[in-house]
């Protein structure tokens, strides 16, 4: 096929050599399958802010870092210059996440290069070699459901002992691969020790994972790892090869019910915003 103006660029460097055909088209980015060489790749392009749903979230973008405070500055005003580099920060903010959780073992597409506001990465495939679909379009039987939640859950660990949370992890931003389950959709990844909401995120990312699951395994639906992976976290008693029971005894102790409002207010905004996308 033609290449998009986008991917010319990445033809005219030499990065890659053809496009084969567009993979997805989302409210966030465009994915077209491309070659170099022998290889058959992705390439990510991103939906400018103004095109996209997914706005840069003040909860996803705090502590944030940028390249100097002059941009910092700009950021914070609005200026067009600040929108500039707010947009920059964001594109880039899914490749940094890639190449650490790739580092630290994590399940994510291989990163391979990122130019011109263009992600080349790999594509995850099935096992006939097609690409992977996501686990929303994909039916499992109660042992398949259990097995992937466990190795999603073990994904999820090493990810924040990595010092990350994906903050928006759901059954439509998860690849089925021929070796198992791949995670995707890193732009609003946060930090988890930086960022004030990285706990609510982590509850909510584990939660969608038990509710995914529980369709086909009632009795995930019961667990309650959200909340034992991060008192783990915040003790520091969290590795690798954590063990995990799927129960969680909360402390007793006062209630700050303002703050129970904030937190159930805003977890029904997420789900309506996530029902919309869902649907789109």
């Amino acid at each position: 096929m033609k290449a998009p103006p986008r991917l010319q660029s990445l033809i005219d460097e030499g990065l890659i050599d053809t496009v084969v055909r567009q993979l997805m088209s989302g409210k966030e980015a465009m994915v077209y399958v491309v070659r170099r060489g022998e290889e058959t790749l992705c390439a990510k392009i991103y939906k400018e802010a103004t095109q996209r749903s997914f706005r840069q979230a003040v909860d996803y973008t705090e502590n944030r870092k940028v390249k100097n405070s002059r941009q910092a500055r700009a950021m914070a005003k609005g200026t067009k210059f600040g929108r500039q580099a707010a947009e920059a920060a964001w594109q880039s903010a899914e490749v940094d996440a890639l190449y650490r959780l790739a580092a630290a073992g994590v399940r994510v597409p291989k990163p391979h290069n990122f130019w011109d506001g263009v992600l080349l990465m790999e594509l995850v495939t099935d096992a006939l070699g097609d690409a992977a679909p996501r686990l929303n379009d994909v039916g499992f039987t109660p042992e398949e459901a259990r097995a992937h939640h466990g190795s999603l859950l073990k994904e999820v660990v090493r990810m924040l002992c990595a010092g990350v949370v994906h903050g928006d992890l759901s059954e439509f931003n998860i690849l089925l691969a021929a070796d198992g389950p791949v995670i995707i959709d890193l732009p609003q990844a946060i930090d988890a020790a930086g960022n004030n909401h990285a706990p609510r995120m982590l509850l909510r990312d584990v939660a969608n994972l038990r509710d995914f699951f529980g369709q086909f395994a009632p009795e995930l639906l019961a667990t309650q790892y959200g909340p034992e992976l991060w008192q783990l976290y915040q003790a520091g008693l969290l590795d690798t090869d954590t063990v995990l029971t799927g129960r969680f005894q909360r402390q007793q102790g006062s209630v700050d019910l303002s703050g129970v409002m904030r937190e159930i207010d805003a977890a029904r905004d997420e789900e309506v915003a996530r029902r919309v996308r869902m649907q789109a």
